[in-house]
């Protein structure tokens, strides 16, 4: 059986791969996506995602949501992603945005739903996740499962500290990790070892496929090689939290607890992860430590291929 899933984006050239690999995936039933500012503001991310999901023929309601944080503003990550999110790449617009706000469009899937039975994955910031928990917090028992892509063990991607997700609301992210419900972590120490390279684009492109692999192609050969990464590819991170799901046995994971450094001061938006219960607090979250790279991206071009 599918598992029903909401997904929460912000794309962000990974959020499409993401998309693309959820809806093209047997494993699961996408019954809504719903729409956060952060690699851009929510007036691209929105029609980003509109495009998105358009180009897989697939009638899934998608639904905006928080522009800025709960409290300040946000930092973009348009160097990453171009000034349009998708590194310059312009897709045929797609349907228009469902009516209502994501919070309420994700309080009616889970009122309706059995308890136990929607995972909620998110990749972006947090926003639009805490406000679900702040304002209706009994809807989590019909959470199973929340998948974040956020946060980081070791180093940050957009301070020394903090991952951009997490960075960009840390109050959200705290409120999901108190919310009672099993937590999901693929860090960017898992998902940096999604590295796409040349050989990729060229195995996808080898492939065939419809219009969301040859959208897919264009959006890898549009992003810049990652420093992290030598200039070697850059980073399927978004991809990761959608992989876990249609194949958790390609990773490894251990117990561990989770909580947010919401200081104002260079450490705010730190994940800090407690892998070995030094904090003797029981743990919150899984979390994703290692990848099989070939067989990721073995699956995720087969995926890909699949879709109109």
């Amino acid at each position: 059986m599918s598992r029903t899933v909401i997904i929460d984006c912000d794309p962000g050239t990974d959020d499409a791969i993401a998309l693309w690999l959820a809806v093209a995936s047997p494993e699961l039933e996408v019954r809504l996506v719903t729409v956060v500012g952060g690699n851009v503001g929510l007036d691209r991310t929105l029609p980003n995602a509109r495009a998105i999901i358009g180009l897989t023929g697939r009638d899934i309601p998608v639904v905006a949501g928080a522009d800025r944080p709960l409290l300040g503003s946000y930092e973009d990550a348009a160097h990453v992603h171009g000034d349009n999110g998708l590194g310059g790449l312009v897709l045929p617009e797609g349907p228009p945005a469902a009516p209502g706000i994501a919070v309420d469009a994700m309080r009616a899937v889970l009122r309706d739903a059995a308890p136990g039975s929607v995972t909620l994955v998110g990749l972006g910031p947090a926003t639009n996740m805490g406000l679900l928990f702040a304002t209706d917090p009994a809807l989590a028992s019909r959470l199973a499962e929340v998948v974040l892509m956020t946060g980081a063990v070791s180093e940050g991607n957009i301070t020394p500290s903090a991952e951009f997700n997490a960075y960009n609301d840390p109050e959200a992210l705290q409120m999901v990790f108190a919310g009672g419900v099993p937590v999901t972590l693929a860090t960017l120490d898992v998902t940096n070892q999604a590295l796409c390279t040349p050989a990729h684009v060229a195995a996808l492109r080898a492939r065939g496929g419809g219009k969301c692999a040859e959208a897919a192609a264009a959006i890898w050969d549009r992003v810049a090689p990652s420093r992290r990464a030598g200039g070697l590819g850059h980073e399927q991170h978004d991809a990761c939290a959608v992989m876990w799901l249609v194949a958790p046995s390609l990773f490894t994971h251990r117990p561990a607890f989770a909580q947010m450094d919401l200081a104002q001061g260079p450490s705010r938006g730190r994940t800090v992860i407690d892998r070995w219960g030094r904090a003797k607090r029981p743990a919150n979250t899984t979390l994703l430590e290692t990848l099989d790279p070939d067989g990721f991206f073995a699956l995720l071009i087969e995926r890909l291929a699949a879709l109109a």
